[in-house]
């Protein structure tokens, strides 16, 4: 596996990337093709209507179930992490950040952990900018 770095951290999931949403997509465009080149148009507009609604409810579902559970694994493993690094709960800074914030954290290591939290809470660093911040990657292999 190559290791994981900024420019390559975002991960693919073949079957629902390169299969099902180019062939839903494909259906679509042919659906609507067809409602607008054949005396069926109701029929047509109506196939159009499903495949539009299957490609949206099956992108929104996928992603809201698997970020919902990676979102909160996250919060334990930056919450242990913390604890284990300083022997103190790390609630009280955590209200203190925002999502992005503690989602980019997770790729710092333990050396960088401590001192990033503190320069996004000084310095109200973006998820963004504390991604960057950081020299030396711990890559998150098993993200969804």
């Amino acid at each position: 596996m190559e290791k994981q770095s900024f420019k390559n951290h975002i991960r693919y999931y073949a079957p629902h990337h390169f299969v099902y949403y180019p062939m839903i997509i494909a259906f679509a465009a042919f659906s609507i093709y067809f409602t607008f080149t054949t005396e069926d148009k109701l029929i047509w507009a109506f196939i159009s209507a499903i495949f539009i609604v299957l490609f949206c409810l099956a992108f929104m579902l996928r992603q809201h179930y698997a970020l919902t559970l990676q979102n909160r694994i996250v919060h334990l493993e930056l919450r242990y992490r913390y604890f284990a690094l300083t022997g103190e709960r790390f609630e009280a800074i955590e209200s203190k950040l925002k999502d992005d914030q503690l989602f980019a954290l997770r790729f710092a290591p333990d050396e960088e952990l401590l001192g990033l939290i503190e320069k996004s809470l000084s310095k109200n660093l973006s998820g963004q900018e504390i991604k960057k911040a950081i020299f030396h990657w711990k890559g998150d292999y098993e993200r969804v």
